[in-house]
């Protein structure tokens, strides 16, 4: 349990490096001045995020190949964690918005495909808790997981295909960031992902905890109606 505890203390330790960095450390900005300080958190909780999505895809793939229970506690979890980080990005990106365009929201194509998808998976998990089959269940939500996931591509490339006025930082020619405001972005992506781990560890253990809850339910149920018969 100690080990644990110490283990689990990691993301706690890089995210207060990381607050350090984006607060204190990095410049800022020669146009938008400190607000430019939201940004490093903004980016880093939407690089999380599509990498939360894309786990619950693959879970949901072995799922439907395999019938493997374990694989949609996998979806599950991380299809949770992948909304509240995209909840994330358009809180700071309405902040930061607010700053660098004067409005609090605009239909931009990046910021309405962002939308569009938390409320995908804000449905997904919705669809989860209205089915009380687990087999049904879990085969529901993979074939959910597996449309919902086609946004992440469209929202990565809204700002290439269309014309924004959302900022394309990383192109092909490299990060359009001064190195210390790289820095700053890059130690908030480390400490972002170190939180989606840890979080990762903590609700997987729950969910399994709460399946063999419900099969132990489900157990003595069918024991007291067979006595009842």
């Amino acid at each position: 349990m100690v080990k644990r505890n110490r283990w689990m203390s990691l993301p706690l330790a890089l995210m207060v490096v990381a607050l350090w960095a984006d607060l204190l450390g990095a410049p800022d900005d020669r146009t938008l001045g400190p607000s430019q300080r939201i940004f490093y958190m903004h980016m880093a909780a939407a690089t999380v995020a599509a990498i939360a999505f894309t786990v619950t895809l693959m879970a949901s793939l072995a799922y439907l190949v395999s019938r493997n229970r374990r694989y949609d506690i996998w979806a599950a979890a991380s299809a949770e964690l992948g909304t509240i980080f995209t909840s994330m990005i358009l809180l700071s990106g309405v902040l930061w918005g607010r700053v660098a365009w004067g409005v609090w929201w605009t239909w931009d194509p990046r910021l309405t495909a962002t939308l569009i998808l938390w409320v995908l998976f804000t449905g997904y998990l919705l669809w989860r808790q209205a089915i009380d089959d687990p087999d049904r269940r879990a085969r529901v939500s993979a074939v959910l997981a597996v449309v919902a996931y086609i946004d992440v591509p469209i929202d990565y490339m809204t700002i290439r295909w269309w014309r924004s006025i959302h900022p394309v930082v990383i192109t092909a020619h490299g990060i359009h960031m001064a190195p210390s405001m790289i820095g700053a972005m890059a130690i908030s992506q480390v400490a972002m992902l170190g939180l989606y781990v840890s979080w990762m560890v903590i609700r997987v253990t729950l969910l399994r905890c709460e399946y063999e809850m419900d099969a132990i339910k489900n157990h003595i149920r069918m024991q007291i109606n067979g006595k009842g018969v």
